[in-house]
């Protein structure tokens, strides 16, 4: 049966006071309430310190690197892998600061901070908490991984060039006959001055091949070079453009070209690119008949790893069959009589030295397609602006 006080009051009248026996039962029930609160509380605060401890072992542990950054840029935490890194104590300081230690390499993500025992190759990767209050940066020492992937490639530069060396050999042998043949007739005394002329002119165009073909090898065996530094890509273009757009005209081709990257800078071996792009567009001039268009199309693009520039060379050529396709980037491979048949092979490993590739499309009877990819490191100024044409 409901008491009184359960009764709902009249509008306007105030509730009866509780008695001695309720106000009991009320107290009561905010004091269990009230201890059921300090128990979770406790149970929770001890939650948080098993937590604690667990993520200072686990970070302590840890072989990589972590720098905890607040929202106005200070060291809040870090681990001691990270202070072995940086070879101090970074909490406190501004990681801007820090940072200037830092430098970049060809490989996006990846940086060099120098140290007494040398130079070492950090790995680094950044995530912003969900509250936005700290992030959280990841810096992993791949010195060695480097290393490593740098010797495997010169091994499988070798292990090619070991592959091909019966190809080689004929390769050396051919025009070198060739020149003692020639140079051999000039000890014919009947031989007049014109004919004497001519046959010393063959020689030297032996010598010439031979001297092409090894300086193409040593290039193909040595791998990317060392000279890295920052240049325009448009200034590459353009002066790729002015290099080769008399050579298309001579051949009555049609060569235009375009860059859309504005004041973007690459950091590399421009020379080494530079040429690899002179040997794509070369070959496209050379499998384009007169009347043909050829064109070098350079843009940016978000690519599976970040931001990257295309070179785009084009042509309506006659294009490549698919089974020579999937062996034009084999060195000593070449469908010219008078190639080296390692220009692609070069390209390809200086596109992949800079952490880029090269990719081919074609179709027989309608041209071909070489797609030189670069990605940008931290330092590219990306400033593109207009588009310079020419």
């Amino acid at each position: 049966m409901p008491t009184t006080a359960d009764k709902a009051q009249p509008p306007g009248e105030a509730a009866p006071p509780l008695d001695a026996a309720q106000l009991a039962e009320a107290f009561a029930l905010f004091s269990r309430a009230s201890e059921e609160l300090s128990t979770a509380y406790n149970a929770l605060q001890g939650q948080v310190v098993q937590l604690t401890e667990r993520l200072t072992v686990l970070m302590g542990a840890l072989p990589a690197g972590v720098v905890v950054v607040n929202r106005a840029g200070e060291v809040v935490q870090v681990n001691r892998a990270a202070e072995v890194q940086f070879g101090t104590n970074l909490v406190g300081k501004i990681w801007d600061e820090v940072a200037a230690a830092l430098q970049t390499t060809e490989t996006p993500g990846e940086l060099t901070i120098e140290r007494p025992e040398g130079a070492r190759r950090l790995a680094m990767s950044e995530t912003a908490l969900e509250s936005g209050e700290e992030r959280i940066l990841l810096l992993h020492d791949v010195t060695e991984t480097h290393r490593m992937r740098l010797a495997a490639e010169r091994n499988e530069r070798l292990a090619a060039m070991g592959e091909m060396v019966a190809g080689l050999a004929h390769q050396l042998r051919t025009p070198l006959a060739a020149a003692l043949l020639y140079t051999g007739n000039l000890r014919q005394p009947e031989l007049g001055p014109a004919e004497r002329a001519k046959v010393a002119e063959r020689a030297i165009e032996r010598m010439r091949y031979l001297e092409r073909l090894i300086r193409d090898m040593l290039l193909f065996a040595r791998g990317d070079s060392l000279g890295r530094q920052d240049f325009g890509v448009c200034d590459l273009a353009a002066e790729l453009t002015h290099t080769l757009e008399p050579l298309a005209r001579a051949r009555q081709i049609e060569f235009t070209s375009a860059c859309e990257c504005g004041a973007l800078t690459v950091h590399g071996d421009r020379k080494a690119v530079g040429g690899a792009l002179t040997n794509l567009l070369e070959n496209a001039i050379q499998a384009t008949e007169p009347g043909g268009k050829v064109s070098c199309q350079v843009f940016l693009d978000d690519g599976a790893q970040g931001r990257e520039v295309r070179f785009v060379v084009s042509d309506t050529g006659r294009g490549i069959a698919p089974e020579v396709q999937t062996r034009l980037f084999d060195p000593f491979f070449t469908t010219r009589a008078e190639g080296t048949g390692l220009g692609l092979a070069i390209a390809r490993g200086v596109a992949r030295g800079h952490g880029g590739d090269i990719a081919l499309s074609s179709t027989p009877g309608t041209g071909t397609t070489f797609t030189l990819t670069l990605p940008l490191g931290a330092t590219n100024g990306a400033a593109a602006g207009g588009a310079r044409a020419s």
